[in-house]
């Protein structure tokens, strides 16, 4: 039930005729699973957590490097050497105390991606490779999960929402992963630490509405160049 806290805590969007108490329930029994915290990882956490989503796991088995702060904003110079995911709960747990975050420090893997999935209602995929985009699509379609997606590249952002309410999934929009000699490698690309707070806070606004029962994207692709503001949206 929503109580009096959720209302003064939560009383902007719930002022919105489209979310109210519904909605905002809704949020609250939620359960969401984030996978990596890093770039995406993290603005998405931070929103997901402040808009009051009841549970959120984070699965990601790094720990913070030096070179991460100026765009993962969940960690400071102090965590430097420690688990991403047990810095961003203690940071999170600090965000709201009412939210259950739950750290899962791991590399994600078939049995694991099969054992964790199942306890949440909603996948959000902010890695940053293929093999375990094309994993978590593949185990989201197996379980029958919504799976909102995204990743960045230089300037470039995109993201989609797949197998929600009968829609495709990201093996209908690219069926197979590119070769893995034609994929720039992330740790030699450049990145401005703007542009995963916008992308990661664009799948937070879609999780968001996912879960209140909003309108999300339905077999459409999103591509974000935000070095001249270029904004497309592919249907497929």
């Amino acid at each position: 039930m929503i109580t009096i806290q959720d209302y003064l805590r939560y009383s902007k969007p719930m002022l919105l005729p489209e979310v109210g108490e519904a909605g905002q329930l809704k949020l609250k029994q939620a359960k969401v699973l984030v996978i990596g915290a890093g770039g995406l990882g993290c603005p998405i956490l931070q929103y997901l957590a402040t808009s009051g989503v009841g549970t959120i796991g984070m699965i990601d088995f790094d720990k913070v490097e030096l070179h991460n702060l100026h765009r993962q904003i969940l960690y400071n110079e102090g965590q430097i050497g420690l688990s991403k995911v047990q810095c961003a709960k203690s940071v999170l747990e600090n965000l709201n105390t009412n939210t259950e975050y739950i750290a899962f420090e791991e590399k994600l893997t078939p049995e694991n991606a099969s054992r964790i999935f199942p306890e949440f209602d909603v996948i959000v995929d902010g890695c940053d490779n293929f093999t375990t985009r094309y994993l978590v699509n593949d185990t989201c379609v197996i379980l029958e999960k919504p799976l909102v997606s995204g990743s960045i590249l230089g300037f470039n952002g995109q993201m989609g929402v797949f197998n929600h309410n009968g829609s495709k999934n990201l093996r209908d929009l690219f069926p197979q992963p590119p070769n893995p000699e034609e994929v720039p490698n992330c740790s030699l690309n450049g990145v401005l630490g703007t542009l995963p707070g916008i992308i990661g806070t664009m799948m937070a606004q879609e999780t968001l509405k996912l879960i209140i029962g909003l309108p999300t994207l339905k077999n459409e692709f999103i591509l974000f160049s935000t070095l001249e503001w270029q904004f497309t949206k592919l249907k497929f």
